[in-house]
């Protein structure tokens, strides 16, 4: 595969993901596809993985198995009139703006916060009481 190809696959992908997105707001969606629409856009655009990149190969594997495999679910159980609309609008989105949504780049941010400040109260006393000379 050249480079192009690529990122032919990618505008796909991301045209998908903002189109299965407009299907979970869709209120004629099944209240199952919206919570699997969640999960996987979710999952998608998190910085938090299942299993951590850092752990070689096996880290990867998740993002090339859980996400696809949840689109193509998500594809099969949302309606196709639904679908359609949705991937017009997210073609027609994409094509004039670029879609913000400020309330998930929060949450995502306020995420880590939470971790790295759980991680720190957790784990600091313990590094530096053990650094502290009596």
């Amino acid at each position: 595969m050249d480079i192009k190809s690529w990122k032919t696959k990618s505008k796909q992908l991301k045209s998908e993901i903002v189109a299965l997105y407009l299907a979970y707001k869709h209120p004629r969606t099944p209240w199952y596809a919206k919570v699997l629409a969640a999960f996987i856009i979710g999952y998608a655009l998190s910085p938090i993985d299942l299993i951590p990149d850092f752990i070689p190969v096996v880290g990867y594997l998740d993002d090339l198995i859980i996400v696809p495999a949840g689109i193509a679910l998500l594809i099969k159980i949302i309606p196709t009139d639904i679908l359609k609309e949705c991937r017009a609008k997210a073609q027609s989105d994409l094509l004039n703006r670029k879609p913000k949504n400020w309330i998930a780049a929060i949450i995502v941010v306020l995420i880590w916060l939470l971790a790295i400040y759980l991680t720190l109260s957790l784990l600091g006393p313990l590094v530096f009481k053990a650094t502290r000379v009596k």
